[in-house]
């Protein structure tokens, strides 16, 4: 797993890293059962503290992406299609808001902002 971070993101270290690794495991690109760099490992790679890599693990086990065996290590967890299924959901939710401000800010109409959306549907 290709973990990167960025003291100068607007973002905490450990919110980077829940991202990147909850990104990867909705991808697909980690396995249900795959085992993950122990916290340790992830730290000493990143040249961060282990509590900050605790900290991003922990919320991926509360959020049910991660689960850790005492002595064994992290693993990812059996994916939970409705919990996905949510989890994009939001994410289109985010996306649309955003087009909805831009829509505003530039005088589009909630018809002409319909009309797009149905024109890119149609060209999928």
């Amino acid at each position: 797993m290709n973990v990167i971070v960025s003291n100068a993101s607007d973002k905490p270290i450990y919110e980077q890293i829940y991202a990147q690794i909850k990104g990867a495991i909705l991808r697909g690109e980690c396995r249900e059962g795959e085992l993950l760099p122990s916290i340790r490992a992830l730290a000493k790679e990143l040249r961060i503290s282990v509590i900050t890599t605790k900290r991003a693990f922990d919320d991926l086990e509360r959020d049910g992406f991660i689960y850790t065996v005492q002595g064994k290590g992290s693993f990812v967890a059996t994916k939970n299609k409705e919990m996905v299924r949510e989890e994009h959901l939001r994410r289109i939710e985010q996306c649309l808001s955003e087009a909805m401000k831009i829509a505003r800010e530039g005088g589009i109409s909630a018809e002409e902002l319909a009309q797009m959306f149905e024109i890119l549907l149609k060209g999928e």
